[in-house]
């Protein structure tokens, strides 16, 4: 999803000028002429969530250091640049100590207000990814900490805050790779159970002859290689949360235990004289119909209904793909800390190509497209060039497998054919003609003149900057190519068109 910035300031010119670049800069944007307004925007549930404010200081009603005050009382952690005509260094010192990210002074500049809301919004990702991870080691995990604006997730997590209020057991539905195992630790970590072990079990990944010790344990000697006690991973969990992933994946046997453990709150470690007492919430999940495996006899119909007694149905991906641009933003931001690449973000061209795909691995995918994207990238954001496998998938983006003329074998010589695979960016100047030949050094300086004229919205001493030639020698080109003549908006100064 587009980042959506909110412009805080009394003086409308500078709000629609701000609005614009906002906009221009591939941001949703929207304008409030005061801090009080801000302040309500911000904590109202209807609308898409504020990712970033832009905050004038100088203010009638609410100035733009009392908003940060109050920011900071309410816990709203929103990125904030604030701006001012008055750059005094007082005044810088203030802002960031009320906790502003950064600092223009007004009228700012486009590039410098671009760079500014790229970082402001890489570093907000990053922060909050490295607090989820912290908070996910600890077993404090929230459902605040979850990255979601759709409905679809709203739902599931109004459903899990219930669900954390008591220990009534909760089965967890979804597609592989949706999230399950951090519904399931925000189930904990929003519970009195908060900061107790949290022990995960992939049922599916169990050794058959193993599942029972792995579970619940046996004493020394209770079988051949059993040479020392092993506690199992009930025992593991006392006091806290059991997750048994892939539940579907169980074997009967163990079905029959596991539900024994239920309903009496004790377990048999494996040659033990006596059952041992345990303490765990117990949350499972799975990807399989539960109940079509119920009709097939391939899992207990007891034990179903004494697992599904909370179902919550996690959503895949495409259903919710108004949390696509935010997932991406936070795996970008992670893996470019982890790789030592400095990558702003996204270009909005990627995130339309990211929001269109379907996701069949849904987050895990996504997470391993970003891993792979920001290690092929060469600039400061991430664009359509580094996800040639899904724009291959994806209507509308120029990928093209041109062919390779054979060529004649030669002895003891392996030919290989070379696929090339091309992702065209629709601003990309083409160098070959439909005929397949170069095109001529003056047709590619004509098109460069007519996008930067329409880049740079006429403004001829930027346009000549840019291109690095002289306002006169891009006066005289103009003239021999013609441009300018068919209704093309020329400025002649440096003001804004």
């Amino acid at each position: 999803m587009i980042s959506t910035i909110l412009i805080a300031d009394d003086d409308p010119v500078q709000r629609r000028l701000l609005e614009a670049m906002a906009r221009r800069f591939g941001y949703e944007a929207e304008t409030v002429d005061g801090g009080e307004a801000a302040l309500a925007r911000m904590q109202r549930a209807e609308g898409p969530a504020i990712d970033l404010l832009i905050l004038d200081l100088v203010m009638p009603d609410l100035d733009g250091l009392g908003v940060l005050g109050r920011m900071r009382a309410e816990r709203l952690s929103t990125p904030v640049i604030v701006q001012t005509a008055h750059g005094s260094i007082e005044t810088v010192i203030s802002a960031m100590r009320a906790g502003a990210f950064d600092f223009v002074v007004k009228p700012v500049g486009a590039e410098r207000l671009q760079i500014s809301i790229k970082n402001a919004l890489r570093a907000d990702a990053l922060e909050e990814e490295i607090r989820r991870i912290n908070r996910k080691a600890v077993g404090s995990l929230t459902f605040r900490d979850l990255v979601s604006r759709s409905e679809e997730m709203s739902r599931i997590v109004r459903l899990g805050e219930r669900a954390a209020k008591s220990t009534i057991p909760v089965l967890i539905e979804g597609e592989s790779g949706v999230g399950k195992e951090l519904i399931a630790r925000a189930i904990q970590g929003a519970s009195d159970r908060r900061g107790k072990p949290f022990v995960t079990v992939n049922c599916g990944a169990l050794p058959e002859n193993l599942v029972e010790s792995i579970l619940f344990g046996h004493e020394k000697g209770a079988f051949t290689g059993a040479t020392e006690k092993h506690t199992g991973k009930f025992l593991e969990a006392n006091g806290g949360t059991l997750f048994l992933d892939e539940i579907g994946e169980l074997p009967l046997d163990a079905q029959v235990k596991l539900l024994r453990a239920l309903q009496e709150g004790e377990i048999d470690p494996v040659g033990a004289k006596r059952p041992a007492r345990v303490d765990i919430r117990l949350i499972s999940a799975t990807n399989q119909n539960l109940i079509e495996l119920v009709k097939a006899g391939r899992f207990r119909e007891d034990l179903y209904y004494r697992l599904n007694v909370f179902p919550i149905t996690v959503p895949p991906l495409r259903a919710r793909k108004t949390d696509i641009g935010d997932l991406a933003r936070r795996f970008a931001a992670r893996f470019a800390a982890e790789e030592g690449k400095k990558i702003r973000g996204l270009t909005a061209e990627a995130l339309s190509l990211l929001a269109r795909y379907d996701w069949p691995g849904n987050v895990r995918q996504l997470e391993n497209a970003l891993f792979r994207a920001v290690v092929l990238a060469d600039g400061d954001e991430l664009t359509v060039t580094e996800f040639p496998q899904i724009a291959a998938q994806v209507d509308g983006f120029d990928v093209r497998v041109p062919p390779v003329a054979a060529q004649p074998p030669a002895p003891q010589r392996v030919e290989r054919e070379i696929v090339r695979v091309e992702v065209r960016d629709p601003n990309m100047r083409r160098l070959i003609d439909d005929h397949g030949e170069v095109r001529k050094l003056e047709d590619l300086e004509c098109e460069a003149i007519k996008f930067a004229l329409a880049h740079y919205r006429g403004q001829m001493s930027e346009m000549a900057r840019r291109l690095g030639i002289g306002r006169s020698t891009l006066y005289r080109k103009m003239k021999e190519y013609g441009i300018g003549e068919d209704g093309d908006k020329v400025v002649g100064d440096d003001a804004a068109a």
